[in-house]
């Protein structure tokens, strides 16, 4: 048994110093935490069986893992990655155990004689809440509260309640509120008389005509009304996507260039958003801190425009339902030229978290996007660790999105990989034609540019649909 309190890495970044007015992030942070819950309130259920149906109200919880492979080590971190999602839920971590098993016991996760020493650990601590780190079936769910007496959750409840917590636009509310029911589906169950059949004829004492029959009972009703509002959802997502997919298809159409920022949570891609373009996004020390995309408009050192995408977070064991319900937001990375996939340096296990991210990516068909790797938190990393990440990763660079240490390279590995435009054109536009010298500029990278008396001498290059509508004023270079 091991105690699992604040870890100290936890507290070393409250967010970036910036100097200057308070950015939108800002405001976001102060309203997030001007209300803070209250630890010692107790919310014991008397009928733990309510659960599924209220919000969660996580205070005082127990940890309670199954180490079935790799090593101990590996483990506990696993244990203490657990402990920061349920602080960021807002509740005080008091124990955290480990069973060493070949498998999750089928009946009761860790087994029915561990069972019985959680129990006791949740008598003796005061605990309101047990967490277990891996997703439970409905019966061990069912059968661990009975045993222990008091609410049990897993971690995947865990993460869909931080982002209850998390979401502000309305299509991530609704994201969350669909990936939250499809968990929520196969774990309804009774409440006692009051999802029992509703019969009628003579087993409901005669209730006439109308009433004859089996009935349909309570469970089965609210089984439908979840899918009918599931449905519901996904039509709303469909229609609040419609907007992202055509800023995407007019930028494609432009052919701007599209940068991803994904990684791990907390691992500072907005911070590293912020550095590169001065967004003002939300930036807290806490995972999953943002959940809504922000698209901005960056440029690289020699002045080629670029959109910069900041995405979700990922996690170990991302409950699947979140990436099926987020997945027209991660099409964003799906559709990006450039991924840059943001390490915490800093992390006692950053392979871990780039293997973690990487699965991901693969779930939404982004494994065929160019990735640049950059390493996080160098500040607060050790360079031993750095060094080695760096051989490791040959498409990598090393930076402080605090310090702002590394980003020079950074910008410069970013252009480097950016896509070239489809085509070189030599042309000489009649100044009568200046639209079409601003889409150059516009869509375009000129090389060269030079005033005629006939006209606007350009070398630029451009999309190959701009390239078609200039063939008309195409001259052979000078000196050929």
């Amino acid at each position: 048994m091991t105690n699992y309190k604040r870890s100290e890495r936890f507290d070393e970044f409250d967010g970036l110093d910036y100097e200057g007015p308070e950015t939108t992030g800002d405001y976001d942070l102060a309203e997030r935490h001007a209300l803070r819950r209250v630890s010692g309130l107790s919310t014991e259920l008397a009928d733990v069986t309510e659960v599924e149906y209220r919000s969660l109200r996580l205070e005082r919880v127990v940890l309670v893992g199954v180490w079935t492979d790799g090593t101990l080590t590996q483990a506990e971190n696993s244990l203490r990655e657990l402990a920061l999602l349920a602080e960021t839920a807002g509740s005080e971590v008091l124990e955290g155990l480990i069973q060493r098993r070949a498998k999750p016991d089928p009946a009761t996760y860790i087994g029915s004689g561990k069972a019985e020493e959680l129990a006791d650990v949740v008598l003796a601590t005061g605990a309101d809440t047990v967490i277990a780190d891996g997703e439970l079936t409905p019966s061990q769910l069912r059968t661990l509260e009975d045993i222990c007496k008091v609410k049990v959750i897993d971690r995947t409840a865990l993460i869909l309640d931080i982002f209850a917590q998390h979401a502000k636009s309305r299509e991530g509310k609704a994201q969350v509120e669909l990936a939250q029911l499809q968990y929520l589906m196969p774990r309804l169950r009774g409440w006692g008389g009051n999802l029992s059949r509703q019969v009628g004829g003579r087993a409901a004492g005669g209730v006439g005509i109308g009433g004859r029959g089996p009935g349909e009972t309570k469970i089965e009703l609210d089984r439908r009304r979840i899918r009918t509002r599931m449905a519901k959802l996904r039509r709303q997502i469909g229609e609040m996507s419609k907007t992202r997919d055509t800023k995407r298809s007019v930028r494609r159409a432009r052919r701007v260039p599209a940068v991803a920022i994904a990684g791990y949570t907390n691992a500072g891609k907005s911070s590293l958003l912020n550095r590169l373009t001065g967004a003002g996004v939300l930036v807290e020390n806490a995972l999953f801190a943002t959940l809504d995309p922000t698209v901005r408009k960056a440029v690289t050192p020699s002045g080629r425009p670029y959109t910069l995408a900041d995405t979700v977070g990922f996690v170990r064991h991302l409950p699947h339902q979140l990436v099926e319900a987020f997945r027209s937001t991660l099409e964003e990375i799906g559709d990006a030229d450039l991924i840059v996939h943001v390490v915490d340096g800093s992390d006692p296990e950053p392979d871990a978290q780039i293997k973690a991210v990487r699965e991901v990516l693969s779930e939404v068909d982004a494994t065929s996007v160019p990735e640049l790797i950059v390493i996080n938190k160098a500040d607060a990393a050790d360079p031993v660790v750095l060094g080695r990440l760096k051989r490791e990763y040959k498409n990598s660079v090393v930076v402080s999105a605090r310090t702002g240490a590394g980003m020079t390279d950074l910008l410069e590995l970013i252009e480097a990989e950016l896509p070239d435009f489809d085509r070189e054109v030599h042309v000489v536009l009649p100044y009568s034609q200046g639209a079409l010298v601003a889409r150059i500029h516009e869509q375009g990278e000129v090389v060269k540019i030079e005033h005629r008396d006939d006209g606007t001498e350009l070398v630029a290059r451009v999309p190959l649909a701009l390239a078609a509508e200039l063939e008309v004023f195409e001259v052979a270079p000078s000196g050929s």
